[in-house]
């Protein structure tokens, strides 16, 4: 079992900056795979990015390429979503995930192959 609890989230202007981390406890956290998703009000959950179990490989959603940044901290048990130029559509519930252990050494954007969620936290951007 892998506990995963999101935090940082928060209101901030267009234009503006915010943090998601998402420390881990269960199991060896540098075994998974991660990723992080959203929700936006009324849409699907989508993915948004993911990191390999190294940290060696990322990938990003078209629309927060350039943007968003994944990173990962293994010696902390702790997944990092650094979200910078925000826009008013990045407003959404962020989830972390950590994949099931066959897919740790890529990053996979379907959602089914993640085993473990955090509960979310709300990022609110204001224009």
């Amino acid at each position: 079992q892998v506990q995963l609890v999101e935090s940082g989230g928060g209101l901030v202007q267009a234009g503006g900056s915010l943090r998601l981390s998402c420390p881990a406890s269960g199991r060896t956290f540098s075994i998974y795979a991660m990723g992080w998703f959203r929700q936006a009000p009324g849409k699907e959950r989508e993915f948004v990015g993911g990191i390999t179990r190294s940290g060696v490989i990322t990938d990003y959603a078209d629309s927060v390429k350039g943007r968003f940044t994944i990173s990962r901290d293994n010696a902390k048990n702790t997944v990092l979503l650094q979200m910078n130029n925000l826009r008013p559509e990045d407003t959404a519930v962020y989830y972390c995930a950590a994949a099931s252990l066959q897919y740790s050494t890529y990053v996979s954007r379907v959602q089914t192959r993640y085993q473990y969620w955090g509960q979310g936290t709300q990022a609110t951007v204001s224009s």
